[in-house]
């Protein structure tokens, strides 16, 4: 009986422990970045990829800068609680010919207060006129969004 009760003790004790991790990290939704951008992903797909809308912030200081589509794929959240996830942000401008892209990779983190947040490195790459001017046309960041409710 002493063996049994031991048991029992010790697997509600890992049922307690793993209840926190049941929670997990889907990137649909509205989410707000650190600078003020906004962020919408569509429904996921059954393989993890992603569409939807970026919006710029105040802090992009950028009128000419339009709701751009963005392009991307989630780790399958059903094999860990917290996935990876990289997205593409083809940036859309009023009246400009120059082009930009953004490229995001990041993961998706549950807090013990069950709040989500999206931790991201970027890369900002705008098209240069030559490659002697290739060294001014990449710019790197992070960004953490925090979701919208």
């Amino acid at each position: 009986m002493g063996s049994s009760a031991f048991v029992l003790v010790l697997a509600l004790a890992l049922a307690v422990c793993v209840t926190p991790m049941e929670r997990k990290c889907l990137l649909s939704g509205s989410w707000r970045s650190d600078t003020g951008c906004r962020m919408i992903v569509f429904t996921l797909g059954k393989d993890g990829s992603f569409s939807g809308s970026y919006l710029p912030g105040p802090t992009a200081g950028n009128s000419e800068i339009l709701t751009s589509p963005l392009e991307g794929s989630q780790q399958d959240a059903e094999l860990v609680p917290q996935p990876t996830f990289s997205f593409t942000v083809h940036w859309k401008l009023q009246d400009s010919e120059t082009s930009r892209t953004t490229a995001f990779l990041g993961q998706c983190y549950v807090g013990t207060n069950g709040e989500e947040t999206l931790h991201a490195l970027w890369l900002l790459r705008e098209a240069a006129d030559s490659p002697a001017e290739d060294w001014k046309a990449t710019r790197i960041g992070t960004s953490i969004f925090t979701r919208i409710k």
